[in-house]
Order: C-alpha cells, then structure tokens, then sequence
C-alpha cells in the first residue's frame, strides 16, 4: 500500500506560469478579481450588519441575523489569502467550512425566533402544532419501505419530537465541523492530511465524507423545517433566507469537492503550461467563491433586510401552532435600542457563541435521555379530535380499539346501577333504597347578581367588608349550594367551637341584631392602614 501523499508542499509553488492576459499570470489575475470581489463583499455585508446593531430592536432574533452576514466576509477572505498563499491554503479552508457550521446553526435559531421568543415558549409551540406534516424526499419513501408509521423513518406523532430531531440533526453539525476542523489541521501539521490524494490512508477522504454526511443531514433537517412553517413564516420571507444559506453552503463546499475529484481522483482536468497544479486544486476554486460571495452579500440586502427592526416599522405577530385552536396572534414587539455605542455591543453579544454549545448540549441529553420519556409528554396524549363529545355522550375509548371499556363487567354495571339509581332496564322502577345522588338532584338555588362596587378594584381580591358601619349585604356564597340567597350570617369569634364543627365552625344561625359599632380608636386605625372608605375615592 502506498503511504506516500501524491503530491507535496513542493507542488504547491508557482512562477514559471505563461501569461494569460498582457503581463498578468493566472494567479495574479486570480488576486485582482478576488480582491475586487472581497471588497465589495465587505462593504454590503458590513454596512448591513451596521446597520441591524444600530436598530437592535429585537437582540433575540438580530444577533442569529448578524452571525449569518459574518459568513460572508469570512469566505471571501478565506478564498482570497488561499488564492494568496497556496502554501497554507489548507488551513483557511478549514477555519472558514468550520464558521458555515454556526451559521446554519443561528439561521435555524432565526426561525425559532420567529416562532416564539424564548425555548419554553417554542416548546409549546411545536407541543401544540397541528399537523405535523410527513418527512420530505427521501425520507419519505423510506418510511414506505421500512415499515411505514411503525418504522425507524415515520413522522413522529408529537411536534415536540419532531422539534427535537430537527434540533438534534442541525445543531450535531456544528460540533462535527469542528471535530474535522481540528483533525484536519492536525493532520496536516504531521503530513497525514494529503489534500490531493483521496486514498484511504490519509485523512482527507475521511475528514470530507463525515462532513458530507453531516450538513447533508444539517440541510435536510433545516429544508424540512422550512417546509413545515413556510406558511406561518410568510411574512418573514423564509424562502429567500433558506435560499441564500443553501447556496452558499452548497458552492463552497460541494463544488470544491467536485474540483478536488476532478482534478486528483479522475483526472478530467490536468495542469498545463498557463495553469499550473495550484492554480486547478486552490486557485480556481477560491476564485469562484470570491466572486460567488460578492453576489450573495447583495442578495442579503433584500433576504435579511434591517428595516422590520427600525422602531418605527410595523409590527410582526407569532404564528399559532394550531389554526383550528382559534388563538389571536401576538404582536412580536420591537424593543430599546440595545446595540450600544456605534453598536458594539450587538456585534459583542453576536460573537458570544455560548447559547450555541448550550443547544448542543441540549440536543444531547435529549438523544440519550429525553428520548426514552418523550411518550409521557402532554403532546402524546388525546387529542381533543380523539373524544367523541355527541350526545349520548360515551366514555373515551369507545371508539378506540386500544380503550378499555367495563361495560362487559357485571359488578361494574350493578355498581353504575345502585349508585346513581339507573334502572336495571327501561320498565324498571328506580329502587328507592338504591337511589343514588343523580337520582335526586335538585337545582342549586340562584343568586341576583350583586350590583359592582365602584370601590373595588376588579383585578384585586377585597380583604374587607367595604359597607359602612351599622349595615349589612346579604351572604351570598359563590358555589349557590350553601345558604339561602338573601340571608345573613353573623360571624360570633367567641363561638370558636360551634356545634357546627369543620370550616363553619363560629358561624351562628341568621341573626336580626346589628354588628355592633366600631370604636373612635378602630375607625382610627382602619383609616390609616386602608384609608377613610366614606369618603368618595378612599384608598381601598
């Protein structure tokens, strides 16, 4: 087996090149473009970014938007200092497919946001949503084959669940990108990386195949979220922002993987006297990039613009999970300026990445742990479609294959029978010994409605009977099943052990003598702690 990389640093120099356009070799034509390129990617992007930390209204949800626009100034200087440097164009590749990572992980964090402000709150949501819709393509066409909504590829039942895949699935990547950042600087560092081999004794072909089968998985997760909420997001336009990360992603990493086969496996592109070996493997590549992110930096003008977070712009509203719920919406409010001085602090708290490893940690203990309890959260129990509310009204599982019903039981039936008096078929009398509580009910006794008291605040409870002295209002208990309407009861604090006993020990049968006067030092001190409530506008 062969142990010897294909190529060496060696190779990776130029100069002998012939001249393509006047005086200029490919590599120093490849310089001015990407230069060019590189700037006017820095001035759309920054000025952007500028401006959302100037109206950093909604800290929430900018701070995801702004890591998203970093990512365009990190590739364009990544392609151009490998178009500079081809010695170590290994290194800012890396560093610059490490930062993509983070920035699929704060776009899916955006559109969490725009669900609901915080996680429980988004928690709720995705417990609430209604209907959860199938895996797209090719999922789906495997939960068809593997054993359809009891296989490994079924759509979960909760929307909870469904969350948390989609959450575990996106945010695994920014962990694995990392791992394979610093395996592949590593690597490189002893010479086992071998960038223009793809053999597998060297760490390339490794490093590229775990991370394709990672954002592949990021990417679906993040289209199949986007499917799912299109239609409650359409205000948000989340077909442009999906369309612009997905493009980037794609262009850097899928098409310098084409070249890199093109060029080192298949050989269907060769160096020759004007291109050089560099100029194939790094060069056009990061050409193309440079270019391919000046064009997304405009593009990011209009899909992540600044001007829904002007204080003055109009409002957005949260979706609700479930349209048949009859929930309003509610108003996604703008907040302070919160970016600080010339917005530092905005671009301070984006680069503060802890909420990320807080996430992944968080998809984490939910693969190992919460995983096996998810069957007890509320989002899998019945639904209200799932109970038969007609009339007669029949207990839940009668139209339920998996309910459990004790109609078959005879205790059961005789129980039902000598409790609430239902006779043992339609001619029989109800015994009378047997008659149980629904037999003999009798309407609760109705109150009028006591007139309001303009004293009483309506939100507060009222410690106090607010009548003045010497009268008396009527005892009116809330259930209407205790006492007559309209009758007194006098609360006698000597009687503390009534014949009563219980809760209503110390109240005495109605009385007709008056509540005897307060004295000049109780009204005093009633006054003082409570205000005088005979006078209009007292203090309650």
């Amino acid at each position: 087996m062969n142990l010897t990389c294909n190529s060496t640093l060696e190779d990776m120099r130029i100069g002998s090149e012939e001249k393509i356009a006047g005086p200029l070799t490919f590599h120093q034509l490849a310089l001015i473009i990407a230069g060019a390129a590189t700037i006017v990617s820095y001035i759309a992007s920054f000025y952007l970014m500028w401006q959302h930390a100037l109206n950093y209204t909604k800290p929430r949800e900018q701070r995801h938007i702004i890591r998203i626009l970093f990512m365009v100034p990190i590739y364009s200087t990544s392609a151009f200092l490998c178009i500079w440097y081809y010695w170590h164009a290994v290194y800012f590749q890396v560093i610059s497919d490490c930062y993509e990572a983070f920035a699929i992980a704060s776009f899916f964090a955006l559109m969490c946001h725009y669900v609901a402000p915080d996680l429980h709150e988004q928690k709720e949501f995705f417990r609430h949503m209604r209907p959860v819709k199938p895996w797209v393509w090719p999922v789906n066409w495997g939960a068809k084959c593997c054993g359809g909504d009891r296989g490994p590829w079924r759509t979960p039942k909760s929307g909870l669940t469904w969350f948390n895949i989609i959450w575990i699935g996106i945010y695994h990547y920014c962990f694995i990108r990392v791992a394979m950042t610093i395996t592949a600087v590593v690597t490189q560092y002893f010479e086992r990386y071998c960038e223009s081999s793809n053999s597998p004794v060297f760490a390339h072909i490794w490093v590229i195949a775990i991370e394709a089968i990672a954002v592949t998985i990021a990417m679906y997760c993040l289209i199949q979220f986007y499917v799912q909420l299109r239609e409650p997001l359409a205000e948000h336009k989340p077909f442009l922002k999906v369309l612009a990360i997905k493009l980037v992603i794609f262009l850097s990493f899928w098409q310098t993987i084409a070249i890199s086969l093109g060029t080192s496996t298949l050989h269907i592109v060769n160096p020759t006297a004007a291109l050089a070996y560099p100029d194939l493997k790094v060069g056009v590549p990061s050409l193309m990039l440079c270019v391919e992110m000046a064009i997304f930096s405009i593009m990011h003008l209009w899909a992540f613009p600044y001007a829904p977070y002007v204080e003055s712009a109009k409002t957005s509203f949260y979706p609700v999970p479930d349209p048949s719920m009859g929930i309003p919406p509610r108003e996604n409010e703008h907040g302070p300026k919160m970016g600080g001085f010339m917005g530092l602090k905005a671009f301070g708290d984006a680069l503060n990445l802890w909420d990320i490893i807080k996430a992944f940690g968080r998809g984490m203990r939910w693969l190992f742990v919460g995983v096996k309890k998810r069957h007890t959260d509320p989002s899998y129990q019945a639904k209200p479609d799932d109970i038969d509310t007609s009339y007669p009204m029949k207990p839940y599982g009668a139209n339920h294959p998996t309910g459990k019903s004790t109609d078959h039981l005879p205790i059961a039936t005789e129980f039902r029978r000598s409790t609430f008096g239902i006779p043992q078929s339609s001619g029989d009398p109800v015994p009378e010994e047997s008659a149980g509580l629904i037999t003999n009910a009798q309407p609760n006794p109705a109150s009028p409605p006591r007139p309001p008291n303009p004293y009483m605040d309506q939100g507060r409870q009222q410690f106090y009977d607010s009548s003045p002295p010497g009268t008396y209002s009527p005892y009116e208990d809330a259930r209407g099943d205790i006492g007559v309407a309209h009758t007194r009861y006098e609360y006698d604090p000597n009687e503390v052990y009534s014949s009563q006993g219980g809760s209503t020990a110390g109240w005495s049968e109605p009385q007709s003598v008056h509540r005897p006067q307060r004295t000049s030092t109780q009204v005093r001190i009633g006054n003082a702690l409570w205000g005088d409530r005979t006078q209009p506008g007292g203090a309650i």
